[in-house]
């Protein structure tokens, strides 16, 4: 029922100074006085919104903990409706018997999402500064909260309805123009119907463009360090992690396995692969990394290719300056505080990015994080200006792009302007979708479906 009242823990699962219990509905603050007992003796029901009161929590007449109540009205609060949060002192078993009072009192469980699902559907929030929510309680950098909370404060949907309010015009001219003939109505002609199609498709396409570095920045970049024995990569693996990680000797074939780690280069998350060393080899176990290694590589989204520069090219190197050529890559240069005995044209033949570094010293650290942000596409992002933060976001665009195109592509080919007038409304349609304005059930339910439960 729309109209239920719902609560759940909504701070995470474990101890910790705070556990809050979160109820929202029309019922919410009379659940919240049947549990909570304040110290002056005065109901939550008799204090205004954005108002708190000490005491303590109550299942039937036993105290579960002391506590706070924090009261909302609607609608000046987080879902629109009415809003209580008892904060009590966090831990897994406190929390639970806080949250089973108050459902024993009226309220019912929420669903994952459904409190943020509420603030959509009270018009709290459109359906990207929704879905910013969980970017926010995921994100794993500073680069990433910007993006999301740019995104929260409606930096997308300014974008978006820059569009789609020129759209709805110029399609509300061609419909008015076409129904009503003989009115005073000016009519629209073919330069101000592509005037307009050009401007939107060039505000869209933009807004592609910020998919991927993105997702770089939300989701971070499968990168894999490969290269022939002892030319530095598990240097490097722990310079770029800022702990050993990686074990480092002189011995050839020290690391035999995937060395995993996130790290943070800059704007961008690196999800880090140190790999076993690339050569021919009799031993067994190495010579299984080695083909992991080369299986990682072929599928990774960012390679590290790394070289000594203290030594001539080999034929390992130059067989990994033929793998490059199949993924994004930069030629990492290592041992640079040392006589280059290397082939740098060679490398330069294959590899476009180039940064010269000593891992052992951490010079050219900066330059190697300023290329790496660079092939990611985050130096070009401004997060401020809204980015395209998911899959369904950027589906929406591509095809509202594409309608935009056609209807173009229908005036300066002659036909019809009914012929135009469908192609805009469908590219109305796929924006009124990412925003949620006209979106189906289906799609809101699988949006909040992945949200956490307490958020």
């Amino acid at each position: 029922m729309k109209n239920q009242t719902i609560a759940a823990v909504s701070t995470a699962q474990g101890e910790g100074g705070i556990g809050v219990i979160r109820i929202s509905g029309e019922e919410a603050v009379s659940v919240a006085d049947r549990v909570f007992r304040s110290v002056s003796g005065k109901a939550l029901c008799e204090l205004k919104g954005y108002s708190a009161a000490y005491g303590a929590v109550y299942f039937e007449d036993e105290k579960l903990d002391e506590a706070i109540a924090l009261v909302f009205r609607a609608p000046h609060s987080y879902t629109g409706e009415n809003v209580v949060e008892l904060s009590c002192h966090g831990g897994l078993y406190v929390t639970r018997q806080v949250l089973r009072a108050v459902l024993a009192a009226g309220a019912s469980p929420a669903q994952a999402g459904e409190f943020t699902k509420r603030a959509f559907l009270n018009g709290k929030l459109d359906l990207t500064e929704a879905e910013s929510v969980m970017d926010i309680i995921s994100a794993k950098s500073k680069s990433a909260v910007r993006s999301a909370l740019c995104v929260r404060e409606g930096a997308l949907r300014k974008r978006v309805d820059a569009v789609k309010e020129d759209l709805l015009k110029l399609t509300a001219n061609l419909s008015a123009w076409a129904d009503y003939p003989e009115e005073d109505i000016a009519e629209v002609d073919d330069e101000m119907i592509i005037t307009v199609c050009e401007n939107a498709a060039q505000t869209l396409e933009k807004l592609l463009n910020t998919y991927d570095g993105g997702q770089a920045v939300k989701q971070g970049i499968d990168t894999v360090i490969a290269g022939r024995p002892n030319v530095g990569k598990s240097t490097l693996m722990n310079l770029l992690s800022g702990s050993e990680k990686s074990i480092v000797t002189d011995i050839p074939g020290t690391t035999r396995d995937i060395v995993e780690d996130i790290v943070t280069a800059g704007s961008v998350i690196l999800r880090l692969s140190d790999t076993a060393g690339l050569r021919d080899t009799e031993d067994a176990v190495e010579k299984i990394g080695v083909d992991r290694a080369k299986k990682r590589l072929a599928q990774c989204g960012l390679l590290l290719a790394v070289f000594d520069n203290s030594q001539p090219l080999t034929d390992e190197d130059t067989e990994l300056i033929n793998a490059a050529a199949e993924v994004p890559t930069i030629a990492v240069i290592n041992k640079n505080d040392l006589s280059a005995k290397l082939n740098i044209n060679k490398i330069k033949s294959g590899i476009n990015n180039i940064v010269y570094v000593s891992a052992a010293t951490g010079e050219g650290k900066e330059a190697l994080i300023e290329a790496i942000e660079k092939i990611a596409g985050t130096n070009r992002l401004n997060p401020s200006e809204g980015i395209l933060a998911n899959e369904r976001q950027r589906s929406n665009v591509e095809n509202a792009l594409k309608s935009v195109t056609e209807a173009k592509d229908a005036v300066m080919s002659g036909m019809t302007y009914d012929a135009v007038t469908v192609s805009l409304e469908d590219a109305l349609a796929e924006l009124m979708e990412m925003t949620g304005e006209k979106v189906s059930d289906e799609v809101v339910d699988r949006i909040f479906h992945n949200f956490c439960v307490g958020k």
